[in-house]
């Protein structure tokens, strides 16, 4: 459900692009990791992701189970919460292996919350925490990089700015993008793992925010794998399962 309405609601609010690496595809049992820079963006990936025929279950903050209508959807769809700093923060892993094990995809954001910036442009992902290194070696599965950007055209700053900033996107519409890269296969230590994690996730935003024309974008490379990827294929239907 939350995939088929972030589906129809995001195109109200800005006007939705989305591309891929050539030949990508979302094999069910996927970990699909996405860079996190507004609290609209898990509205704007979910709706790229419909668009590729992908309803994954969702790693997200706990307190929105506590939402009156939304916690009772995130229950019923099997969405995962996360307790941070809590004794429970192991059970999301848990619960997230079980998704996988049953063939579903599962979103998650690594840098564990969102950057503590009041402007509304782009910037790389921050740092990886542990959770999706640690989940792809419980399950084996492969690592799909998913790079958005715009979404801070919707929603960023202070708690005002982003109930204007919702309030108006309606009339803006401005430009967002999506971008899915190829699936990697994690291999090495943890802090390798990690690292080419992040990079993968870091070109993939590279890629979207480049598409906007957003001046981060446009800095320089820090590494081979963290660069735009080239001959990307615009998503224009669904194309594959999860």
């Amino acid at each position: 459900m939350l995939s088929r309405i972030a589906d129809r609601l995001v195109p109200a609010f800005g006007r939705l692009s989305v591309t891929t690496d050539p030949g990508t595809e979302i094999a069910p049992g996927s970990i699909i990791a996405a860079n996190h820079t507004s609290l609209a963006d898990p509205a704007v990936v979910l709706a790229a992701l419909h668009r590729l025929g992908v309803e994954p279950v969702v790693m997200a903050a706990a307190g929105l189970w506590r939402v009156p209508v939304l916690g009772r959807a995130l229950v019923r769809e099997g969405h995962v919460p996360v307790h941070r700093g809590d004794r429970r923060a192991a059970t999301a892993l848990d619960l997230a292996a079980q998704a996988i094990e049953r063939g579903r995809c599962v979103l998650i954001y690594a840098e564990g919350g969102l950057p503590r910036r009041t402007d509304a442009a782009e910037a790389a992902p921050g740092s990886f925490r542990s959770g999706l290194v640690r989940l792809a070696e419980r399950v084996g599965a492969p690592v799909v990089p998913v790079g958005q950007a715009g979404a801070r055209r919707i929603t960023s700053g202070s708690v005002a700015k982003q109930l204007a900033g919702l309030a108006t996107a309606p009339v803006r519409r401005p430009d967002l993008h999506v971008h899915i890269a190829a699936p990697l296969a994690l291999a090495g230590d943890a802090a390798a793992r990690t690292a080419r994690a992040h990079a993968a996730v870091t070109g993939a935003w590279r890629t979207a925010a480049a598409h906007l024309g957003e001046p981060a974008a446009l800095t320089s490379r820090q590494g081979s794998d963290d660069r735009p990827s080239s001959g990307s294929s615009v998503v224009t239907s669904a194309q594959h399962g999860c």
